[in-house]
């Protein structure tokens, strides 16, 4: 009982701040904003050492080596963070746009007005900088949030929120607004998603076994960021030095992303002549392959994939690959194995580019572009809170717009309805 009396402690406090920051004025957003991220720059110090207690803690508990990746912070994430504070910031604010606006035959002016959601909860794993991320998008959009992050990151969490707190409030921010619990176990997590009176929205962020455990438990709605199966298709017109640098951009340079790709699947035509030349490519880098037949014949020192290989979520320098015979093909590959997250076609055939985007059904869709733009802060939304693989409320990256509805607003000059 303690613990359900502690946490409706904190949904009351966050209650009662959502009201008032649906109404805080956008110039007090915006300083406390800024005041966030050079509160972050001048502990960084502070905010290093204790993720180096997190990290030394995780790595003999025999964490993977994604995992500890996630966890790290250094000068250039800390920076990243507050460089994604004061991009948050300088955006317009969402909360109050009239998105529309129509009359009515008898007068009535009718449209819809962009509000906060309320209070929002976050529940994830690692990855320290989600807690400055959340805490500003939520704060731009009006909205209380509630963080919960996993134990291997409580120091790190602690340090980052005792910065934003103070700072957010120095800036008039009401108390209430941004809420870290310092609980970590799995019952606070379930006794959060019994909390529909004081929560508006779930999100989770983290494995696919935490998703999978918030949306089974929560009473309260969820916008799912399942696994990011992500795919490049080379098609047969694509040049293959361009194919080369994107596959090993977005298989290479952050394999524990989301965003890195983990299958690839190239066009018969094109096989023979592209296909060697990224494989090798790739293993200078230390990037295993697992292929099909194909695959293994113009590349003999691939392993064999399995059926399991398709639908997998590597996050390490691992990669399948797939030999198809056109652009159906590889469509039908994606819809089959993916995971509504990010794919890429390159290619210099427009009408394959065009079908590509329109017929493939993720969240991100590129053409020539390396799938690690699959980012907020790459697609200019400062920050994100996460990548929706869900398409209500939300699909692909979220920023601050994406955390607020809409409600109708009515104007009339005494109009009665007959």
């Amino acid at each position: 009982m303690a613990l359900r009396d502690d946490l409706l402690a904190v949904g009351e406090r966050a209650r009662r701040a959502s009201r008032l920051l649906a109404r805080l004025p956008s110039p007090v957003k915006d300083a406390a904003l800024r005041a966030m991220a050079d509160g972050l720059e001048a502990a960084r110090p502070e905010l290093l050492e204790a993720n180096r207690a997190d990290l030394a803690a995780a790595e003999a508990a025999g964490l993977s080596r994604a995992l500890l990746d996630r966890l790290s912070l250094s000068d250039a994430v800390v920076a990243s963070m507050a460089q994604g504070l004061r991009e948050v910031a300088a955006q317009p604010d969402p909360v109050g746009e009239v998105v529309r606006m129509w009359k009515r035959p008898n007068g009535l002016m009718v449209g819809k007005k962009r509000i906060p959601l309320g209070v929002i909860g976050i529940i994830y794993e690692a990855r320290p900088n989600v807690t400055a991320d959340a805490a500003g998008l939520c704060l731009k959009a009006g909205n209380a949030v509630i963080l919960r992050g996993g134990s291997e990151a409580i120091a790190s969490n602690r340090a980052i929120a005792r910065v934003l707190g103070e700072a957010s409030a120095a800036a008039g921010v009401p108390e209430g607004a941004i809420q870290v619990l310092g609980v970590t176990d799995r019952e606070a997590v379930l006794e959060l998603l019994r909390l529909e009176d004081h929560i508006d929205l779930i999100i989770p962020r983290g494995g696919e076994g935490l998703i999978r455990f918030v949306t089974d438990h929560s009473r309260i709605p969820v916008i799912k960021h399942y696994k990011g199966v992500c795919h490049v298709f080379v098609d047969a017109s694509a040049d293959p030095a361009m194919a080369e640098e994107i596959v090993f951009n977005a298989k290479v340079q952050r394999p524990s992303a989301c965003n890195a790709v983990e299958t690839l699947l190239v066009h018969r035509a094109a096989a023979p002549v592209i296909l060697p030349r990224i494989a090798e490519r790739l293993r200078r880098a230390g990037v295993e392959l697992r292929g099909c037949d194909e695959t293994r014949r113009l590349v003999p020192w691939a392993l064999p994939a399995t059926n399991e290989d398709w639908g997998a979520e590597y996050v390490d320098l691992i990669l399948s690959v797939r030999v198809v015979d056109g652009l159906d093909p590889a469509i039908e590959h994606i819809e089959r194995h993916g995971s509504l997250h990010t794919e890429s076609i390159v290619t210099a055939d427009y009408a394959n580019a065009q079908r590509f985007l329109d017929e493939v059904n993720s969240s991100v869709v590129a053409v020539n572009a390396s799938t690690r733009f699959s980012d907020g802060q790459q697609l200019g939304l400062g920050a994100e809170i996460g990548i929706s693989t869900s398409k209500i409320h939300s699909f692909g990256p979220m920023g601050a717009e994406d955390l607020t509805t809409t409600k109708f607003v009515i104007y009339g000059q005494g109009q009665v309805r007959e």
